[in-house]
């Protein structure tokens, strides 16, 4: 069977298929369904772009939530404002200086990449 690709990773090479990227966004939109996420919230995400960014946007739009995403490049001070200025309540992130800037926000629920499938953040190559 032929499987579509949607992302290569620039980095490691690994190939993300669109059956991966529907599954794990199916299992990462229920972990945000679970701790709290509703229509309508905003969700912060704050990841390099990858497919581990591309399944948590995709995740947070199946858990009809508005993906607000956060360049991981951003100084400490824009990051901070940024995530004022959202008034979100949920993150995800790995990054610490996204992490530090959150702290005195409104944001009350971090989560990891991990957090969202349950395991490690990596994923095999499909192809």
């Amino acid at each position: 069977m032929d499987q579509r690709i949607v992302m290569v990773d620039s980095g490691t090479g690994l190939k993300l298929t669109e059956e991966q990227l529907d599954e794990r966004s199916a299992v990462a939109a229920v972990r945000l369904r679970h701790k709290g996420v509703r229509a309508g919230d905003t969700v912060l995400i704050c990841l390099p772009v990858g497919p581990d960014l591309l399944v948590a946007t995709h995740a947070v739009i199946a858990a009809d939530g508005v993906a607000w995403p956060l360049p991981v490049d951003l100084d400490q001070a824009t990051l901070r404002d940024r995530i004022q200025e959202s008034a979100a309540r949920v993150m995800i992130s790995n990054v610490q200086r996204a992490l530090d800037a959150a702290e005195e926000s409104r944001v009350r629920i971090v989560m990891s990449v991990a957090d969202l499938s349950g395991a490690s953040p990596s994923w095999p190559t499909g192809c």
